[in-house]
C-alpha cells in the first residue's frame, strides 16, 4: 500500500517488528537473606591484623618498602588512595584496611557496588557469598529481601542529606538505620522548592514510600557485626569512601526496590568526590589493589578532569605521584616498567596494568595476594625501626600553599 508521495506504508512493518517493554522489576520475588546459602561467614573470614604475615617475593617486598616509604615522605597534605575490589572483602582484609586507617596512613578509599555489598552483608548478618552458578539457575542469585532494600533507603535519605553512597551506607551501618520522613512533608518540600537542588531525591523517595508502601519514622537495622566494615570505619572516622557501581552490575538491581537514578545520583557525587583525592595526590600514592576495571577506569577520567581544572587555573598538572598495582595475575608477563607493550601482545590489553601506566608517575605492578600485600604494608608503616612519622604531619614542599586551598572540597 503506497501514501500519497508514492511511497510504501511503513505501518505494517513497524506493528510487526514493535519495540518491546522492559522488564517490570517491582514483581521480582525475592527471600530472606536469612534463608541464603552464603558461602563465607564473618568468624572463619576476617584476618586479623595480628596474625603473621604471609612471605612475599622479592620483588614484592621491595615494592611494598618502596610504597611505605612513599606515604611517610610524601608532600603535607598529600593523598593516599586505597582503590578496591570486592574480593579485598571476601579475602578477610577488613581489620588490616582499618589498622590503616586508623593510623592515618590511607586518606581515601574507593570500591566497587560489589565491595559495598559484601560489606554490608557481613555488618548486619556475619555471612556474604553465594554460588552464582546454581542460584541463577534458580532465578534467585541475588534476590534477597534485606541487601536490596537496606542499601536503597541508606542511598535515599542520604540523597536528603547530600550525601554520596559510600557516606549514605557508612551512616545507615554506624546509625543501626535510618529515619524515613513523613510523605506530606515531602510533598509539601516539592510545591515550595521544585527547583531546588535536593528536588529530585526528595522526589525518588516520595515514590518510594509510596509505591513500596513504607510508613514514616524509624527503620531500625542492627548490625551487630559492624565491627567488620571497611564502610562503617570510615564513615565513623570521617575518611572519605566513594563508591563506583554500574547500573545492572550488583545484586541490588534484582529487587523491586531497585532505582538506578538513585545508585546514580549517590555515584555521581562520590566520583566528584574521588576527584577532590585527585586534586591533591602530587607526590602522594595509590594503592589499587584487586581492582582490575573499576580502578583504572574511573582514576584515568577523573585525572583528566582534575588536570582540566588545573590548566585552566594556569597550574601543573599532577605530577610525582606513585601507582602500585596489585593483583594476583601475572601482569601478563610485561615488564610495565619498560612501557607499554606493543597492540600484538595480549598485556596490552590488561586493562589494570595499561590504563594505570599511562596515568603519569610512577607505576609499579606487582603480582601479590592482595591481603599479604596491605599486611606486610601495615607492617612496614608500624615498624619502630622505619623511619615513620605521623602520616598527617607529611614534609613540607614548596608548592604545598599552592595546592592548600586550589579548589573546593568537590571540584564543580
Amino acid at each position: 500500500m503506497m501514501d500519497n508521495d508514492g511511497r510504501r506504508n511503513s505501518s505494517r512493518r513497524l506493528n510487526m517488528n514493535e519495540y518491546p517493554e522492559p522488564l517490570d522489576l517491582r514483581k521480582i520475588r525475592v527471600w530472606p537473606l536469612q534463608q541464603r546459602d552464603s558461602l563465607s561467614s564473618a568468624d572463619t573470614l576476617v584476618r586479623e591484623p595480628s596474625a603473621p604475615s604471609m612471605p612475599l617475593s622479592p620483588a614484592a617486598e621491595s615494592s611494598v618498602s618502596q610504597c611505605a616509604q612513599q606515604i611517610v615522605s610524601r608532600p603535607k597534605g598529600a593523598s593516599v588512595m586505597l582503590v578496591y575490589g570486592a574480593h579485598l572483602v571476601k579475602n578477610g582484609a577488613q581489620r588490616i584496611v582499618q589498622r590503616l586507617l586508623d593510623g592515618g596512613w590511607i586518606t581515601h578509599l574507593a570500591t566497587n557496588g560489589a565491595g559495598t555489598i559484601h560489606d554490608w552483608e557481613l555488618s548486619y548478618l556475619g555471612r556474604t557469598e553465594e554460588s552464582v552458578r546454581n542460584n541463577v539457575a534458580k532465578g534467585c542469585f541475588g534476590t534477597w529481601e534485606e541487601t536490596g532494600r537496606c542499601i536503597q533507603l541508606a542511598l535515599l535519605t542520604g540523597a536528603l542529606r547530600g550525601e554520596g553512597y559510600g557516606r549514605s551506607l557508612g551512616r545507615f551501618i554506624e546509625e543501626d538505620g535510618t529515619d524515613l520522613p513523613d510523605t506530606e512533608s515531602l510533598r509539601q518540600s516539592l510545591r515550595d522548592a521544585p527547583e531546588h537542588p535536593l528536588a529530585p531525591a526528595r522526589a525518588e523517595l516520595l515514590q518510594t514510600m509510596l509505591v513500596h508502601g513504607l510508613k514514616p519514622g524509624r527503620v531500625a537495622v542492627p548490625h551487630p557485626w559492624r565491627h567488620t566494615s571497611i564502610v562503617a570505619a570510615a564513615h565513623r572516622l570521617n575518611v572519605p569512601l566513594t563508591v563506583h557501581p554500574g547500573i545492572g552490575y550488583d545484586i541490588i538491581s534484582n529487587h523491586p526496590m531497585f532505582n538506578g537514578a538513585v545508585i546514580g545520583r549517590a555515584a555521581a557525587l562520590d566520583f566528584r568526590l574521588f576527584g577532590a583525592a585527585v586534586e591533591k595526590l602530587d607526590g602522594g600514592v595509590v594503592l589499587s589493589v584487586g581492582s582490575a576495571i573499576m580502578g583504572p577506569q574511573v582514576f584515568e577520567k577523573s585525572l583528566s578532569c582534575v588536570n582540566n581544572l588545573r590548566l585552566q587555573q594556569g597550574r601543573p598538572v599532577v605530577r610525582g605521584h606513585r601507582i602500585c598495582v596489585v593483583d594476583i595475575q601475572d601482569g601478563g608477563n610485561w615488564d610495565w616498567s619498560a612501557g607499554e607493550p606493543p597492540k600484538s601482545n595480549p598485556a596490552y590489553y590488561l586493562r589494570f596494568c595499561k590504563s594505570y601506566a599511562r596515568m603519569g608517575g610512577l607505576m609499579d605492578y606487582v603480582q601479590c595476594d592482595n591481603v599479604a600485600f596491605l599486611r606486610r604494608l601495615l607492617d612496614q608503616l608500624e615498624s619502630p625501626k622505619s623511619e615513620v612519622r605521623n602520616p598527617k604531619c607529611g614534609r613540607d614542599s614548596q608548592d604545598d600553599g599552592e595546592r592548600a586551598g586550589s579548589g573546593p572540597h568537590i571540584p564543580k
